[in-house]
């Protein structure tokens, strides 16, 4: 899963990233609204967390950008502006969520998990396909009952593999998703562990369940 992080005080902006980088997520982060409107029209993100008291373009104004365009990405307003009239304001220009700074971390991961399910049609944390199950919320993995031990990115590769079961993702599409700006691996590292991943959810299985699709990327079948 991947967010962005909008937000221009410093020390907060970094808080947050290290909360949900302990959580698992790829994060990227910046402190300006047009900052924002470029990540967003680079990158496919899961949610974005966003402030709307901005230098230059506001929340606001970047929401309503986002929504103009056709961009459906989910997002969280986190600001200090909490009066009813602010809130109308931010969920009529698009906002999925709204949260008034001061604010407890575990309500915002909570929010945070409840966005990234509604962006993805999905009511529940558990996503299955056949015997394979992945639970988003607990980071479970089991295959015909059976927990499947795997490490982080094995985990995201296949859970993002699993939110688009029957669809080939390209190996740009899956590094582009599973890590953010940052990362500066080698080109063959999608390959690597999604080997390792198939090792781990396939051996000893009749029916195999992911599946390269020669010259295009992966999917789960």
């Amino acid at each position: 899963m991947r967010i962005l992080v909008v937000e221009d005080q410093k020390d907060l902006n970094e808080i947050i990233v290290r909360k949900l980088t302990q959580e698992h997520y790829s994060v990227d982060a910046c402190f300006a609204g047009d900052e924002a409107l470029d990540f967003i029209r680079c990158a496919e993100y899961d949610g974005v967390i966003l402030d709307i008291m901005l230098p230059g373009i506001t929340g606001l104004g970047v929401l309503k950008e986002m929504r103009s365009s056709g961009n459906k990405t989910p997002v969280l307003l986190l600001t200090a502006l909490g009066t009813v009239d602010d809130r109308v304001a931010g969920l009529d220009a698009g906002a999925d969520d709204y949260l008034v700074k001061p604010f407890d971390f575990d309500e915002l991961l909570a929010r945070v998990r409840a966005i990234v399910r509604r962006g993805g049609e999905r009511a529940s944390s558990v996503i299955t396909s056949g015997d394979l199950t992945l639970d988003s919320a607990s980071r479970q993995v089991q295959r015909a009952g059976e927990e499947l031990s795997l490490t982080g990115k094995e985990f995201d590769i296949l859970e993002y593999l699993m939110q688009n079961e029957g669809k080939v993702l390209s190996r740009d599409k899956l590094s582009n998703h599973i890590w953010n700006y940052d990362y500066d691996g080698g080109s063959n590292v999608i390959d690597v562990y999604v080997c390792h991943l198939r090792r781990k959810v396939d051996d000893g299985h009749d029916e195999k369940k992911i599946i390269t699709v020669k010259g295009a990327g992966y999917m789960v079948k």
